[in-house]
């Protein structure tokens, strides 16, 4: 999966611990709480993969699943305990009693389904906006490889392999991404990727549009888009899974602001 690579000059803390936004009376045990014992996610910090995997658990409600942050940094990835749930090394890894789910698109679509009665509805009835979700959703897997593509593009290719045409094809194809997806929020009525209520769209492709603006994408630019990714900072699901490092050292990085 992609972005499960460290941010240039970050740091992570390994922890493990119970996330839980409120806690309960005392002797109580909320029912999402109940549900949520039995789940475990492996993540690393400002991966968009791991967190609209997050995301998805927090729109559901789903307090006080097991997890445990991991550094990239110091190769945790690779550590016995993913290998285990997830022998390609990567994260997130995500298990919900013995059901295995490292795929984040697989984990929120999963989440979606089993819990649909739970938190909030994320995959809307109007069969205009279903197929609006859908066809966003899967759209946001070529953004995030084009994104990738430029933001470690000298991570992936040995220095005696990398032209400097590459790069500038690789910036031209993201510029020309990135202009579609402000020309989507121009077009679609409701605020939202697929149009008035907020859908698994949004969950697997917001943290993506984060990811450019970290790197440094200009929001004057593109104010569609940086309308969209203000807007949505202050949901409850996002800004409770907001990255730590992130919070810890909010100053962005200039690595896209021409594109």
């Amino acid at each position: 999966m992609l972005y499960n690579r460290p941010l240039p000059h970050s740091s992570f803390t390994p922890h493990f611990f119970h996330h839980s936004q409120f806690q309960p009376p005392s002797g109580l045990t909320l029912p999402s709480e109940t549900m949520a014992k039995d789940m475990t996610l492996l993540w690393g910090s400002g991966s968009p993969p791991c967190w609209r995997v997050m995301i998805a658990l927090e729109e559901k409600n789903l307090k006080g699943y097991n997890q445990k942050l991991l550094a990239f940094e110091k190769m945790e990835h690779k550590s016995e305990e993913v290998m285990k749930m997830n022998p390609r090394g990567q994260l997130p890894a995500f298990k919900h009693g013995d059901k295995v789910l490292n795929e984040s698109y697989a984990a929120c679509l999963y989440l979606e389904n089993q819990f649909k009665s739970q938190g909030n509805k994320l995959i809307p009835d109007c069969p205009a906006e279903l197929a609006m979700m859908y066809q966003r959703m899967f759209e946001g897997l070529t953004l995030q490889q084009k994104m990738a593509d430029v933001i470690y593009y000298n991570w992936k290719v040995p220095e005696g392999e990398r032209h400097d045409s590459a790069v500038k094809r690789n910036r031209e194809t993201l510029t020309a991404e990135i202009k579609m997806w402000e020309g989507y929020l121009q077009k679609t009525s409701g605020g939202f990727l697929a149009g008035k209520t907020f859908s698994l769209a949004d969950v697997c492709v917001y943290p993506g549009i984060c990811y450019v603006f970290h790197f440094g994408l200009c929001e004057e630019r593109y104010p569609k888009l940086a309308a969209y990714y203000n807007r949505l900072k202050d949901r409850p699901s996002i800004k409770a899974s907001w990255p730590p490092t992130w919070l810890e050292n909010p100053q962005s990085q200039d690595m896209l602001k021409d594109i």
